[in-house]
This record gives C-alpha cells, structure tokens and sequence, in this order.
C-alpha cells in the first residue's frame, strides 16, 4: 500500500507530505473496520521481543526515534505499527518556530534526508498537555529535550532542567540532546567540562526523586573515537543509563547525491543510508570499550531488517528507525521485529 502512495507523497515537499501523512493515518485509524484490518497488518508480536531493560519492559525493541512526533501528538496512531516504544520532541521549555522554510530535503538516490528543522516544536507545556491523555497500553514513551535557541550555552543547563522537571511525570524515560547540528552551537555542550555539568546537574534532579526516570545521553557521529571515550567515561561517572548512537551527520562525502543539488540544500543533518556503517561503528566501539555494561539504542541508516539486525549485533539492546519508514514504509516495523524474532 505505502509504495502505491509513495510517489504521490514525494510529490510533497517533505514536511508536507510528513503532515498529510499523519492527518491520513489518524482518519484511517478512526475507522473501527479499516482499523482492525490495519493492526492485523502490521501487528507482529511475539513473547521473544520483549526486553527489560534499565527496569523498562519493553514489549519489542524497535522504536520510533525521536525528531518525527516533536509535540507528542501522534505516539498513539505511531504505536499502531507496533513500535515498542516511541520517542516524543526534542522539546524544549519555550515555544520555537525552527528555522525557515524549506528545511527537511530528500535525497532519493541516497535513501536520505537531510533537515536543519531547528528543534521547531510548541514547548514543554504544550506536550505536558498531550501527554496527560495518556498512551496506550505497554507502549514506553521517551522525552527527548533540548534547550531554546535563544538560551546561551552558559545557561543551558537552565533550559534542560525545566523540561526535565515539567515531563518527569508523563514520560518513562529521557534523552539528553545536545548532538543536534541544527541549534548554533548546541554540539559544544558535548565538550567534556559543560556536558559533565549538564548530565550531572540533571542526575543530581533525578536521583532525588522517589522514582528516578532512566536517563540517556544522544551522539553525534561526527565525534572522534577519542571525543566518545571522554563522553563514555561523563556517563560512567554520573551513572547515566545509556546512550542513543546516533544523532544526524554533518559529514557528506558517502553521498552519490551530485554536488550540485547538496550545495543549492545546503546546512543541515544527514540521515538515512549514508550513515548506517558510520552509526554500527559506533555502536560497536562503545560496547567493546564499555565490556557491554553500557546501554546502547541503536539509530542511524535503518532501512532493512539486515540493518537492525547489524546493530543490535554490534551492541546495540533496542534500536529507533524515522528515515527508513520515509522510503520503505511501515511495514518496516514488521519486517524487523519478524527477522529479530
């Protein structure tokens, strides 16, 4: 069905069609009939799947990664394609309207996209407010946040801690962002003094809870193997319970995209097929460094159940797809899950 309407879609530009698509699926989903056919279609479950993991239980390990519902306004019809968990934002504690338009760009040839989106989102408030509807039954929901553009970096750590504190109720786990290329400097908080401060000052928040949410930091895999173990030995010290591998890349030269077409796009993160190897790479690094004691969700350049499977061998315990359900459609979820299984 998605490869029928695939090329009316690309018709779109990208963020429309990513809207239309949305508004489609929840007035198919409405539908009691067309419903049950659906989740009959994609559903796939099996009792192998399920993973606990830091006092999670997941009821599959593939997820919807962060970036496609940025205002958690969608994770409920997204968990009717049988993600085991869905990541909501990045959010940030103000209102943002992102950068101009156009900013999210296909690259077909590649089986990519790149989007310098700008953490465009309604605010922490606004999310509260969907979340408080609640989710469906054993779905995991993450927090994805970020800071303000407008907020320096020298106060950043401000921006983090309310969204901390305004999700820490609705959310059953969170993701620190600070790999995004798409924030002016954002990525300089993963330098080693203000990315200990900032995890820090946040696990300090967390500990002193009655029920500490497990925390994960995202990566950028533009990092030098020596940038992650100074990231890896941050999260040991503060005893984070993950990391996400990885964020989006700056890095163009896997592309067949011509030079021309990447140069009139412009700025921006890469994702899509361009990244896989680079994303396992990584993936793989952190497990052997860490002996597998460190908790790794795998993303990056997931279009094929060989994909997910490649992660999760090279260390990965769950792993989030976005871009490879852009050209290979939902049934993506299935397809993986079945191979996992």
């Amino acid at each position: 069905m998605y490869q029928l309407l695939k090329p009316f879609l690309f018709l779109l530009s990208p963020e429309r069609a990513h809207y239309f698509t949305l508004r489609l699926f929840r007035v198919v989903l409405a539908i009691p009939i067309v419903n049950a056919l659906f989740r009959s279609s994609f559903r796939y479950e099996d009792v192998s799947l399920e993973r606990e993991v830091f006092g999670l239980k997941f009821k599959n390990p593939v997820g919807l990664a962060a970036g496609f519902d940025k205002d958690g306004k969608a994770f409920r019809e997204m968990a009717e394609l049988g993600f085991g968990f869905v990541e909501v934002g990045t959010v940030t504690p103000l209102p943002q309207v992102g950068n101009p338009q156009p900013r999210l760009f296909r690259l077909p040839k590649d089986e990519a996209l790149i989007n310098r989106m700008g953490f465009n989102n309604a605010g922490m408030e606004a999310m509260v407010e969907q979340l408080k509807k609640g989710k469906p039954e054993g779905l995991i929901v993450g927090g994805n946040i970020g800071k303000n553009k407008a907020t320096s970096n020298e106060s950043a750590v401000d921006d983090y801690v309310k969204c901390f504190e305004c999700l820490f109720p609705y959310v059953d786990y969170f993701v620190v962002n600070v790999s995004s290329p798409n924030t002016p400097n954002l990525r300089a908080l993963q330098d080693k003094e203000p990315l200990t401060h900032l995890l820090s000052t946040l696990q300090k928040l967390n500990k002193a809870k009655p029920n500490p949410k497990p925390m994960l930091l995202k990566i950028a895999p533009d990092l030098s193997f020596g940038q992650i173990d100074d990231i890896i030995d941050i999260v040991q010290s503060v005893q984070l319970d993950g990391v996400i591998a990885t964020n989006t890349t700056i890095d163009r030269s896997t592309l067949t995209t011509d030079e021309a077409s990447i140069q009139q796009i412009g700025n921006g993160g890469l994702s899509g097929q361009p990244l896989t190897q680079r994303a396992t790479e990584i993936i793989r690094y952190i497990h052997e460094r860490t002996n597998g004691t460190l908790t790794i969700i795998g993303v990056g350049g997931i279009a094929s159940p060989k994909d997910a499977l490649e992660k999760l061998q090279a260390g990965a315990t769950l792993v989030q797809i976005y871009t490879g359900l852009v050209y290979e459609g939902p049934y993506l979820v299935k397809q993986i899950k079945q191979a996992i299984a």
